[in-house]
């Protein structure tokens, strides 16, 4: 076994699986390493699924929980919070105390709070067991991306690697409706969180096996006060976005003023450090910056189409979540095949043009998926082939974008480019959600405010201009022509939310498709672009 030692790595001698730990830059991994990868895959699979199953608990959980709405909303939202508040820090700490360490300390961590949030017995229970499971997510998500990045120095490996990652996460959110409609079909709500036992167990057990120890053996200590002035930017901002969504108040503006202060003062600090908890130096890279912005503004589009689609086939259509996510994982699949398949055509055709490509054909997907209308001769197969377009240009910018982001910075600093990475698709699932959310839920009440037909209580007018949900729950309630009359105009309304969420994001994929064909023309091939 070769003990060279590789910046990144453990000391000379270290146990070598797959060889690649302490070999020279570009050695071709071997079985153990793909081992290892499988085993890296567990958690991101895992952190997708909980992304959409909550949500389908959520009715379960309130009916035998009964907490407060501001009591529901924490319970949704602080797991969130806490993995964008940690990631920077997650991410650096993993380059200086060991990124195997820290995904094993995070796995365990993780395993014990999914135990926690199951049996929680009240709404307070469930938010302290919700944010502990946050800060534990926030160890894994760098851990794995940074481990990959030093298991397969190969840069063919790399890429695929990388590819089989996006994929794992793509189809953690395809499956999260199916798996969670039928948990919680024949089980309770708390089944929802013990999916991640016996993956938590696994990574446990397998990780010291497959798993090379790496750290960046130059790192300094880490700085308190930037650890808090991360949490004081990233904390207050994504609290700000998901509540400005709701419509401009003072407590949100407050707290987007305290986090872009915060923000100036932890970026201030970074560059008087000697050992900064975020190198600014990794953004002087062009093919860096660049693949991020891509990442971040992809994600925004994906996300906050993904919110109206999968209401429109369960409000409009009258899909369940089940039939609804069954709907959806024949784009899925399309998703994963171009995620795998797109290192490929990058090395053929270079990284840059595949996705400039791939986000040509997603604003293709999203310009048909405005065209969708209540009613329509074969609707739902409609919006399942617009989401497949869209997956098959989003495919090759999660897989390609992650592996310039990362891939971009020196192996000691993978951690640190890892949490960067994480941190631009969180934030791009928040402003996803909340810009676009908001821009389909104006739509939808400027439209199906002169839709609600005479005759209709004032209270429940109001409650179905607020939302599709709350017209279909007062519809119910109203007698039948007059029921009728407002859901078809409601979902009329929300076709029409759907169908400006579809532009705004068809023009947003035109933008960084641009940026990608010409920002990122030679990326990959032979160094990095300054």
């Amino acid at each position: 076994m070769n003990t060279d030692l590789t910046p990144g790595t453990d000391a000379p001698g270290a146990p070598d699986p797959g060889g690649t730990a302490g070999t020279g830059a570009g050695e071709r991994a071997g079985p153990r390493a793909w081992a290892g990868l499988a085993v890296l895959a567990l958690p991101t699979l895992l952190l997708a699924l909980d992304v959409s199953v909550l949500h389908l608990a959520v009715p379960h959980l309130a009916a035998d929980l009964q907490p407060s709405n501001t009591q529901m909303l924490w319970i949704i939202d602080i797991y969130g919070f806490m993995i964008a508040g940690f990631l920077v820090t997650m991410g650096t700490l993993g380059d200086r105390v060991g990124r195997r360490r820290l995904l094993l300390i995070g796995a365990a961590a993780f395993g014990a709070a999914s135990v926690a949030a199951a049996y929680a017995p009240g709404p307070e229970a469930l938010i302290a067991a919700r944010l502990l499971l946050g800060v534990a997510g926030a160890t894994l998500m760098p851990s794995t991306l940074s481990l990959i990045s030093n298991l397969f120095l190969d840069p063919r490996q790399r890429g695929l690697a990388f590819a089989i990652w996006a994929a794992m996460f793509s189809l953690g959110v395809a499956l999260g409706p199916v798996a969670g409609g039928a948990l919680l079909e024949y089980f309770w709500w708390g089944s929802a969180f013990l999916m991640g036992i016996p993956v938590m167990v696994l990574l446990l057990v397998a990780g010291p096996l497959l798993l090379p120890e790496s750290r960046d053996p130059g790192a300094g200590r880490v700085d308190a006060a930037s650890v808090v002035l991360s949490l004081a930017t990233m904390l207050p901002a994504t609290y700000a976005i998901k509540e400005l969504a709701h419509g401009v108040a003072a407590v949100p503006l407050l707290a987007a003023a305290v986090g872009v202060g915060a923000g100036a003062l932890f970026l201030r600090r970074q560059r008087r450090l000697a050992s900064p908890l975020l190198d600014l130096g990794l953004f002087a890279d062009r093919s860096f910056r660049s693949a991020l912005l891509i990442l971040l503004v992809g994600t925004v589009a994906v996300s906050g189409t993904y919110l109206f689609v999968t209401q429109y086939l369960q409000l409009v259509e009258g899909q369940s979540a089940l039939r609804a996510g069954l709907w959806l994982l024949p784009p899925a699949g399309v998703l994963i095949v171009a995620s795998v398949t797109a290192p490929a055509f990058a090395r053929r055709f270079g990284p840059g043009a595949v996705m400039g490509a791939g986000l040509v054909s997603a604003a293709a997907g999203f310009l048909l998926l405005s065209r969708v209308e209540p009613g329509g001769s074969g609707d739902i197969a409609v919006i399942a082939v617009a989401y497949a377009l869209v997956n098959s240009g989003i495919g090759p910018v999660l897989a390609l974008g992650t592996e310039l982001v990362v891939g971009s910075a020196p192996p000691e600093k993978a951690g640190a480019a890892s949490a960067i990475s994480e941190t631009g698709s969180e934030l791009g699932v928040a402003l996803g959600v909340a810009v676009l959310g908001s821009v389909g839920t104006a739509v939808y009440r400027s439209d199906v405010g002169g839709g609600v037909p005479e005759g209709t209580p004032e209270a429940a007018a109001e409650t179905a201009r607020d939302t599709l949900a709350g017209a279909a729950a007062v519809a119910e309630e109203l007698p039948g022509p007059l029921g009728a009359e407002l859901l078809g105009a409601a979902r009329e309304a929300f076709a029409g939310g759907l169908a400006a969420v579809g532009v705004i994001s068809a023009v947003l994929s035109l933008a960084v498709a641009a940026l990608a064909f010409t920002a990122l023309r030679g990326a990959g091939e032979g160094g990095a672009e300054k």
